[in-house]
């Protein structure tokens, strides 16, 4: 269960580069980056429930505490990538990266995990699974 759980990720992974190239390619110039970001956010959160809706009966969680594990599996993976992919293979400071989790200044990426975590729990329940 947790190995498909993580080849998700990586399907995650994927569909979130493509996100940000069409955010920066298409969506930011018409828009503006602030608005464009969050733009953007919903489109990766909304492809992430999809995603996990389609999928969850093949990864096939027992219950929903399964689920939630899974949810959290990802966050975890998704926190560790941004931060030690941002900083030691991007080149970006710690204060720039934590800039992403700034309510106070308009920066809604902290949807896409919370939208990440939930999806399982969410999709389990929509697909009945106990």
């Amino acid at each position: 269960m947790y190995y498909r759980a993580v080849l998700i990720w990586f399907l995650f992974s994927i569909l979130a580069t493509l996100n940000g190239i069409m955010r920066n390619s298409f969506i930011n110039p018409v828009i503006g980056e602030h608005n464009g970001h969050i733009v953007s956010t919903v489109i990766l959160s909304l492809l992430i429930f999809f995603v996990t809706l389609s999928l969850i009966k093949w990864i096939s969680p027992k219950n929903r505490k399964e689920a939630a594990g899974i949810g959290l599996l990802w966050v975890l993976m998704t926190i560790a990538f941004e931060f030690l992919a941002g900083h030691y293979l991007f080149g970006h400071s710690w204060d720039r990266l934590l800039a992403d989790y700034d309510l106070a200044k308009g920066r809604f990426w902290v949807l896409v995990l919370i939208v990440t975590y939930f999806a399982p729990v969410w999709s389990a329940k929509v697909k009945k699974i106990n």
